[in-house]
């Protein structure tokens, strides 16, 4: 059976292989290259001869602040914010983007099987 190149079931796998492989690609150079973020570092704690840094929207006086302020949907709405903003910076932008490449291959994959 020759193949088609015209065929939208080799382009979607295709797109899927290319999306799976330059996501890893693109992923690991990242995860290699990129500095853990510090953000909004005020200080270091150090423990047992570790370090670990203090974040000012870690500190007891900010979510009493947010929470007098906002009550705990607001407290609740800067922790989800902080966390997805964490998703985007340093190292784990590279299991961002290697989860995202490999969904949107299996959707490819998926919907070529499909035709």
């Amino acid at each position: 059976m020759p193949i088609d190149l015209k065929s939208r079931r080799f382009r979607l796998n295709l797109a899927g292989a290319l999306v799976l492989a330059l996501g890893v690609l693109v992923a690991t150079w990242i995860y290699f290259h990129a500095a853990e973020d510090d953000g909004d570092v005020i200080g270091y704690v150090v423990v047992n001869g570790e370090s670990y840094p203090l974040r000012a929207s870690d500190s007891k006086r900010y979510r009493a602040d947010l929470e007098r302020f906002g009550g705990k949907a607001a407290v609740f709405a800067d922790d989800l914010n902080r966390w997805v903003q964490s998703l985007f910076q340093g190292q784990r932008l590279a299991f961002t983007i290697a989860v995202s490449a490999i969904a949107v291959s299996a959707v490819c994959f998926r919907v070529a099987r499909r035709h």
